[in-house]
């Protein structure tokens, strides 16, 4: 299979396998009509507030078995207030050493698995040297769920990049 696809962040092209795939608001802004947007809340890159509900932007990484690479899934995951707060205060430094991890939900539709990932229970691990927090789902029987628990091969990491590429 030929990959031939541009960096939506620096407009280089490459032709490598494309693994990191990401979602540039969570499922709950976009179904918020964008004439109402403005009033109800804000999205920035890391960070969105809509209505009552607090969300931040984070990678969930499945490991391709004997390979370093990692497909990687840029996605926003919901907190409450408090953990909100926590991720913004933060976004410019480092996590003390024993900083809890917070709960959240995958708040973004991977349209490749079934059932659902919207609503899957996570674990939000806040990284240093302002990296993007490290999302990890709950241990359940969900396909995604089991895929990075327990890694893919490098067959599964190719119909992942042919089922996320644009149909031409």
């Amino acid at each position: 299979m030929q990959y031939a696809w541009t960096c939506g962040c620096c407009g280089k092209q490459f032709d490598t396998l494309p693994l990191d795939w990401a979602f540039d608001a969570p499922s709950y802004w976009n179904d918020i009509p964008e004439g109402e947007r403005a009033e109800r809340g804000k999205l920035s890159s890391d960070f969105c507030v809509a209505d009552e509900h607090h969300f931040i932007r984070g990678c969930l990484k499945v490991p391709i078995i004997g390979f370093e690479d990692k497909v990687v899934w840029g996605v926003w995951v919901s907190q409450s207030a408090d953990s909100f707060a926590r991720a913004v205060e933060l976004f410019d430094r480092d996590p003390d050493p024993d900083e809890e991890r917070r709960f959240g939900w995958l708040s973004n539709e991977i349209r490749i698995y079934r059932p659902s990932t919207l609503h899957l229970r996570t674990h939000v691990h806040f990284q240093p040297l302002n990296n993007r927090p490290l999302i990890e789902l709950e241990a359940t029987d969900h396909p995604l769920a089991i895929e990075q628990r327990d890694g893919i091969t490098l067959e599964r990491a190719q119909e992942i990049v042919a089922a996320m590429m644009p149909r031409h």
